[in-house]
C-alpha cells in the first residue's frame, strides 16, 4: 500500500499549483480522489485500447471534482494524450474510456451501469455501495485510518474484459456484488 502512495503524491503534488498545497495544507479529499482518478488508469488493462488516440475520461454529474478534472487532464497519462468530458446524460457515457460518476448521480446508478454493461468502460464513484452495485472502482473514505480505501469489483470489469494490474489489486480490497 505504502509505494501506491508514494507514487501517488509526488505526482500529484507536480500537477497542482494550489496554494493551499503549496503551504503544506492538508490534502482535500476532492484533490486526493482526483487525482487518484487520473493515476487508475497506469493501472487497468482495457481491451482493444487503441495508445494513438487520446484517453478520454468522462465527468457525469454535478461534482465538485470537475475543475480538479480540468486541470489533471492537461497532463498526459503514462505518456498518453488525455481529453476531458463533462457529461450531461449517461447516454454520452458510451464513448468514455474511465466515467466518474458523481454522487448527483445515486439516482441513477442501477441504469446507468446496465447501459454500460456491456462496453470497456472503467466506471468509478464516490457513492456509497458503488462496488456492491456493479461499478468496477469505488474511492470510500469510510475506513479509519485510511485517507481513501479502494474497492474494486473485479467480477463486474472482467465481465468487460477489463482487468486490474496487481500493484493495485494489493491495494485495493476486492468486493463481491
Amino acid at each position: 500500500m505504502m509505494r501506491f502512495w508514494v507514487a501517488l503524491f509526488p505526482w500529484f503534488f507536480g500537477l497542482m499549483s494550489w496554494p493551499a498545497l503549496a503551504q503544506n495544507a492538508p490534502v482535500s479529499e476532492v484533490a486526493l480522489k482526483s487525482a487518484l482518478f487520473f493515476k487508475l488508469p497506469q493501472f487497468v488493462y482495457r481491451p482493444d485500447d487503441p495508445r494513438d488516440r487520446p484517453l478520454l475520461v468522462c465527468l457525469l454529474g454535478n461534482s465538485p471534482f470537475d475543475g480538479a478534472f480540468e486541470r489533471l487532464a492537461q497532463v498526459p497519462i503514462d505518456g498518453r494524450a488525455v481529453s476531458y468530458a463533462r457529461l450531461r446524460d449517461a447516454a454520452e457515457a458510451t464513448r468514455c474510456d474511465f466515467l466518474y460518476l458523481a454522487q448527483s448521480e445515486v439516482g441513477q446508478l442501477n441504469a446507468v451501469l446496465r447501459k454500460l454493461a456491456l462496453l470497456p468502460v472503467v466506471t468509478v464513484s464516490d457513492i456509497a455501495g458503488f462496488a456492491k452495485a456493479g461499478g468496477m472502482v469505488e474511492l470510500s473514505m469510510t475506513e479509519a485510518g485510511k485517507p481513501v480505501s479502494i474497492l474494486i469489483n473485479r467480477q463486474a470489469a472482467r465481465v468487460q474484459g477489463i482487468e486490474f494490474n496487481a500493484q493495485l489489486l494489493r491495494l485495493a480490497k476486492v468486493v463481491a456484488p
